[in-house]
């Protein structure tokens, strides 16, 4: 799975996940395990590229171009950071709405390692041995792309009193949800929220390099992540079937194969996770 996937994928948790906070129902425990371990094993992924590309910048004069591997694996940080922002925000208020106690451990544990790795990736688009300035250009363009559509998709939650912790500007977050409170008022105006994730699908469709650098990782994330959501919700919102099928892959042996795989990679659980069973 491309990360222009997950933006859709990120479009349909900021639309669902307004339902997603006000249900009482608890959320199925495997795919939130499966949601966490991915995201970890993903950015250890994004780590250890990362790392192997600065080993190898030797030369003083920045490079012609910087290898295809090392843009994909930049951009996915940069791009799939929006899901993981407008995730994030979700379970947090579902925990913090029902006080479970669960979903906010395990979702912020998973978004501490997302901005480690967006850190490292801030700092390689300074670094001149890694890459051209034009290529650097390039990537500061879809980070900002990609900034703005987090605060816009996390500025539609908010009117579920939801947290703007998460995004990447808090103020201008607020000034979206303002903006579409607003809108929603003129003629048309119910139309608004579908328009604006309408305009988030081709979002990117014109940035991003080929191949994606984790599809495989991409692709259980997203299947987690689905697989929280009541199969009703898939139906009134006419999610093509696609989506479904993807929703379905969220197993909890996924879960329990990655987590142990954490585990012997000395990882460490996240609070929510101690004492428990898994699987």
């Amino acid at each position: 799975m491309h990360v222009r996937q997950l933006v859709d994928i990120a479009g349909f948790v900021a639309h669902g996940g307004q339902l997603l906070i006000v249900r009482a129902a608890d959320l199925s425990p495997a795919p939130l395990e499966q949601y966490w371990a991915v995201a970890k094993c993903r950015a250890e992924n994004w780590n250890r590229a990362l790392k192997l590309h600065l080993l190898h910048a030797t030369a003083v004069e920045p490079p012609p171009a910087a290898p295809p591997e090392l843009l994909a694996t930049l951009e996915e940080i940069f791009v799939s950071e929006i899901l993981t922002r407008v995730w994030t925000t979700v379970l947090v208020a579902r925990d913090r709405r029902f006080r479970s106690g669960v979903d906010e451990p395990l979702a912020r544990s998973a978004y501490d390692s997302h901005m480690e790795a967006r850190g490292r990736a801030l700092r390689m688009l300074l670094n001149r041995r890694l890459l051209s300035g034009r290529q650097a250009a390039a990537l500061n363009v879809v980070r900002k792309r990609a900034e703005r559509w987090s605060d816009v998709l996390i500025g539609g939650l908010l009117q579920k009193n939801v947290t703007s912790e998460f995004a990447v500007e808090p103020d201008r977050a607020h000034d979206f949800a303002e903006d579409l409170a607003e809108r929603r008022e003129l003629p048309g105006g119910r139309h608004a929220w579908r328009m604006t994730l309408t305009a988030l699908g081709s979002a990117f469709n014109d940035v991003l390099h080929d191949p994606a650098a984790n599809p495989d990782a991409n692709a259980r994330l997203a299947a987690s992540i689905l697989g929280c959501f009541p199969a009703e919700l898939f139906d009134s919102t006419g999610l093509l079937q696609s989506l479904w099928l993807t929703r379905l892959t969220a197993t909890a042996s996924d879960a329990q194969g990655l987590i142990e795989e954490l585990l012997a990679a000395d990882s460490p659980l996240p609070v929510a996770f101690k004492g428990r069973r898994i699987g």
